[in-house]
């Protein structure tokens, strides 16, 4: 007889996936009975044999220079002073630095001599420097823009082990929907990412900051990120220093992390940790245990980390038995491997509810260790440890889908769940010195950074890259194919890069699209391509793109003239957003006129609007808002309504010994009246 609850999990799944390396919006699973494959019927060799699939990786720490090999950090987190010299990687490295100097001062000559280090050493088969000229020719800085180019450069940079190239590869691949190969990539991106988490739980989300929340600078979400120099961090390390272990435990975090604008360092996260335990602190217990396990920082000790685990566990931190499981699956810092006790430790960690426990069961049902293999089994523990926001398992559900095991086969859900974990890999720490710059008011780099960040497929970093263009102008430093961009090269760049987020859901980037092709902003004016990005915004219920459209259905712009239609968009605009309800009533007063005054002065007046606002706006902007205008302007409002309110009160109080005055004493009978 069938559990009805597990019918239920199986046939019908919905798995709410909240985007890792954040894309604009939430990300929706739905699972169905077609999606899961039929096991019962294949043989176990079969099942076996179908993937190369990991047991529990290993806890091996390798540093971020090895995971990302040519990454620019040693330009941001060293203090060693470059080589300088003919070799390869010399060469890449000086190329590398006067990049940033030129992003960073706007010289040309600077960046000039930085894409001829990197020719040079790309010539001689250096595959970091291919990565850099894949990244030059793809966004047209200092060479003609050549989209063939970039691809054959990244193509060879990835075929010498640049992970970053792989990730633009595999980016573009996508783009393409070209899902064999990039598929391929990302699995092989996500598993390095995969092989950098916790082995207790789900490592916190380290995500690139939004620094822009439309039109405005993301004026809060940038104050939480100036590391040492926030204030709440400030207070939170002396609340530490005062003896609070909660605190400490927090400041270690931060530094063990680099979370909120901090840069990693393990020797001051590993001495809070240890001042934290001294008080009892079991959350600082459990990542000792992490921190011994994978030797970041101090010489790898299992045994030491299986104590700290298990003090940890006493105090009822449920997810330290994921790592005591994991300890006894490998047979590290214990007697043997005991896949019992394995089994019994996850378990704990499952019934309370540790997404960590429902994934390391789902691991022992896939590859049958100490227990009876079940795929079925194994896929639904991974979807509740999904649900619960493992990284883990969505790594597992995308080579589930890759492979065709538990989950019918589908190449575009794997990619885009790959893509997920991918983008945690240690390449994300572009988007730390790109926010690390701009706070320091290098707008420059910070551009150049998020716009390597954008070639990998970050929505983000597009985002940030496209808003830095529009707001900064020339104060972005951005660099064209002979030096400053134009205003034209900015225009399309922008736009490019918008219409990159836009594709990965992006409403706000979706709604400028509409606006550069309705305006003509950067790119040919196009209507109806302006509609369709609406409609695509429209469809993330963005209330400005209803109202775009119901304006365009209004006048018969990229869409049928169709009033009805107008009306329905104008009203869903309200709906959508109660602030809309001036510019409907407008609308919709002007769609009034237009159908019972077809033929009137008032519709000409209407439609010639837009032409006059243009020369209204630069009135205002010339005229009024000019300095010493505007003061003049102030004092004579200031004026004109002292002058008002005491004429209103001159009045009234006219009007009252009017009427008292106007009022007559009552004549009684019989009495004669006085002369």
């Amino acid at each position: 007889m069938r559990d009805p609850g597990r019918n239920l999990l199986v046939f019908l799944l919905l798995l709410s996936l909240y985007p890792l390396a954040l894309t604009a919006r939430p990300f929706f699973l739905i699972l169905s009975q077609d999606d899961l494959k039929d096991v019962s019927a294949a043989s176990p060799d079969e099942l076996l044999d179908s993937a190369d699939w990991d047991e529990f990786g290993d806890s091996e720490s390798r540093s971020e220079e090895e995971l990302d090999p040519g990454s620019w950090r040693p330009i941001f987190e060293s203090d060693e002073p470059l080589t300088v010299g003919s070799d390869p990687e010399e060469l890449y490295y000086s190329g590398v630095s006067k990049m940033m100097a030129a992003a960073s001062s706007g010289e040309g000559r600077l960046m000039e001599e930085a894409v001829s280090e990197f020719e040079a050493s790309a010539a001689a088969g250096y595959a970091h420097a291919q990565s850099a000229l894949g990244f030059l020719y793809g966004t047209g800085q200092m060479r003609d823009r050549s989209m063939g180019k970039a691809f054959l450069y990244h193509h060879f940079a990835a075929v010498g082990g640049n992970m970053q190239s792989k990730m633009a590869l595999a980016y573009t691949y996508m783009r393409q929907d070209m899902y064999e190969k990039a598929v391929k990539l990302y699995a092989e991106l996500a598993e390095v990412a995969v092989n950098s988490f916790l082995i207790t739980k789900e490592s916190p989300v380290i995500e690139p900051i939004r620094i822009h929340n439309g039109a405005e600078e993301n004026k809060e979400a940038l104050r939480k990120s100036r590391g040492e120099d926030d204030e709440d961090f400030q207070i939170l390390e002396y609340q530490a220093q005062k003896g609070n272990a909660i605190a400490m435990y927090k400041v270690g975090l931060f530094y063990y992390f680099g979370l909120r604008g901090l840069r990693r360092d393990h020797k001051k996260a590993l001495s809070w940790f240890q001042k934290a335990v001294e008080k009892g602190e079991p959350r600082s217990m459990e990542l000792l245990g992490e921190i011994y396990a994978r030797g970041a920082g101090v010489e790898r000790n299992y045994t030491k980390a299986f104590e700290w685990l298990k003090l940890a566990s006493r105090q009822q931190l449920y997810s330290a038995y994921n790592g005591m499981g994991y300890l006894y699956v490998k047979g590290y810092g214990v007697e043997k491997k005991n896949y019992t006790k394995a089994k019994e430790y996850f378990e704990r960690a499952a019934e309370n509810k540790e997404a960590g426990g429902h994934y390391n069961l789902g691991v022992m049902y896939l590859k049958g260790i100490g227990v009876r293999r079940d795929v079925k089994l194994a896929c639904e523990y991974f979807i509740v440890a999904a649900n619960a926001g493992q990284p883990k398992a969505f790594y597992q559900l995308a080579k589930m889908f890759h492979t065709g095991v538990g989950l019918k086969k589908n190449l575009a859900q794997a990619t885009t769940l790959y893509k997920l974990v991918a983008e945690r890999g240690p390449w994300g720490s572009l988007s730390r010195w790109a926010l690390e710059s701009y706070l320091k008011g290098d707008v420059g780099k910070a551009f150049l950074l998020y716009s390597r960040m954008a070639e990998l497929g970050y929505e983000v970093a597009q985002s940030n890259a496209a808003w830095i263009l529009d707001k900064y102008g020339e104060r972005s430093m951005c660099m064209g194919e002979a030096g400053f961009c134009s205003d034209a090269e900015r225009h399309q760049r922008s736009h490019y890069l918008w219409w990159q987020a836009s594709e990965q859901g992006n409403e706000h980037a979706a709604l400028l699209i509409g606006d550069a092709y309705y305006y003509g902003r950067g790119t040919e004016r196009d209507y109806e391509r302006a509609a369709e990005a609406y409609m695509h915004a429209k469809s993330q219920s963005n209330a400005q793109a209803m109202f775009n459209l119901g304006y365009m259905h209004e006048h018969g712009q990229g869409l049928p003239f169709d009033l009805h239609l107008a009306k329905r968009y104008y009203d869903q605009a309200l709906e959508n957003d109660p602030a809309a309800k001036l510019p409907v009533s407008l609308a919709l007063t002007s769609l009034y006129i237009r159908k019972n005054y077809a033929d009137s002065f008032l519709v000409n007046l209407i439609d010639s609007l837009p032409e006059a606002y243009p020369k209204v706006e630069a009135w205002v902007e010339n005229v009024i808002l000019e300095e010493g205008n505007a003061t003049i302007l102030t004092l004579f409002v200031c004026l004109l309504t002292v002058l008002y309110l005491r004429e209103r009160q001159r009045r009234h109080a006219a009007a009252v010994i009017g009427e008292v005055g106007g009022q007559r004493q009552p004549i009684e009978p019989g009495v004669p009246g006085l002369n």
